[in-house]
């Protein structure tokens, strides 16, 4: 049974929020490299590319803005995190050396309304 407010067919509030961020990223022009990638530090939710420049983007999604925009959750322990993991994957495929940054997305999901969606560039420098 899904109650009022929750997003159908079974995805929870952050897989619904990714597919958002992806659509809204792919009508942006940029290329999606991969998604939810893993490593012992850290995940990164997108990885993209924005012309040459490899964009790791991180979602947050909320039904309301009444604990603040969802993007404060991007906490300085979170930017610690997204960072290793950002390097570990850039050193996985051998790209040290290419222009890179960390983007937002961050997405208010109203009751049947449509999305909020706020995409902040060069959200965040390199923290380790």
């Amino acid at each position: 049974m899904v109650k009022s407010g929750e997003p159908n067919n079974n995805k929870t509030l952050g897989e619904l929020g990714e597919e958002i961020a992806v659509a809204f990223l792919k009508g942006r022009k940029f290329r999606i490299i991969e998604r939810n990638f893993r490593c012992k530090c850290g995940e990164i939710d997108i990885v993209a590319r924005d012309g040459k420049t490899f964009v790791f983007v991180e979602v947050k999604t909320r039904r309301t803005a009444s604990y603040g925009p969802p993007q404060l959750a991007v906490t300085p322990f979170k930017q610690r995190q997204n960072s290793k993991a950002a390097l570990t994957w850039l050193a996985s495929k051998k790209m040290q050396d290419v222009p890179a940054r960390f983007d937002v997305v961050a997405i208010v999901l109203r009751d049947h309304a449509i999305p909020e969606i706020e995409h902040i560039r060069n959200a965040f420098d390199l923290a380790y």
